[in-house]
């Protein structure tokens, strides 16, 4: 979604607020909540027919798939294949279309002719850019790869990447570039200054 939005803005720019309006907006959200909600509801009758006979600790950060399909005694097979597909579905076409998307954004920039426009429309999407390279990198890295040993040992780290680092960083990226949200941060900021200094009697 993020990075059809940096498409319009920079290929698009004439049009942006015509195509990018509220019922699109809500379709792609919709789009992504309803690709979960199907994921999910093949996941869950699946893993609640494995049979848990062994310890009970997790080896992760958090109750994903792969490691609880680790201290399944149960054959997962099923599972694995599953997971692989899925993974796949549900990662490969968004990466290709945000691929695509910035083909075309790099294309579009690369024709701008002044170096202050290119710096501009690169300063536009290069934070978004950076963050989708590190969540389907490691999405793909722990889902769609295959399963060595050495990258077993580091996919609790590249979990970290996409579960939490990438949800945590998007809003400071997108909210922080705006100037009204700088304006209300440092606004916010200064009035808890006040509270923590001694109040004079």
């Amino acid at each position: 979604m993020m990075s059809y939005d940096r498409y319009l803005a920079i290929c698009r720019p004439l049009h942006y607020a015509s195509l990018m309006d509220r019922r699109l907006c809500f379709r792609l959200a919709a789009g992504s909540w309803i690709n979960g909600f199907i994921g999910m509801s093949v996941y869950i009758p699946l893993m609640s027919q494995l049979i848990f006979c062994g310890p009970k600790d997790i080896d992760h950060f958090f109750c994903d798939v792969s490691p609880l399909m680790k201290l399944s005694c149960s054959e997962t097979k099923t599972m694995e294949l599953v997971t692989t597909i899925f993974s796949s579905i549900f990662t490969l076409p968004p990466f290709m279309l945000t691929l695509t998307s910035y083909i075309l954004i790099v294309n579009s920039i690369m024709r701008i002719p002044s170096t202050t426009g290119k710096k501009k429309a690169f300063s536009t999407c290069s934070s978004h850019l950076l963050v989708v390279s590190i969540f389907y990198g490691t999405l793909i890295i722990v889902y769609v790869l295959p399963k060595t040993e050495k990258l077993r040992k580091l996919n609790e780290a590249f979990s970290v990447f996409y579960s939490i680092l990438t949800p945590l960083i998007n809003p400071l990226i997108y909210s922080l570039r705006n100037r009204e949200m700088r304006k209300a941060l440092r606004k916010f900021l200064g009035k808890f200054v006040k509270l923590l200094r001694p109040q004079e009697i």
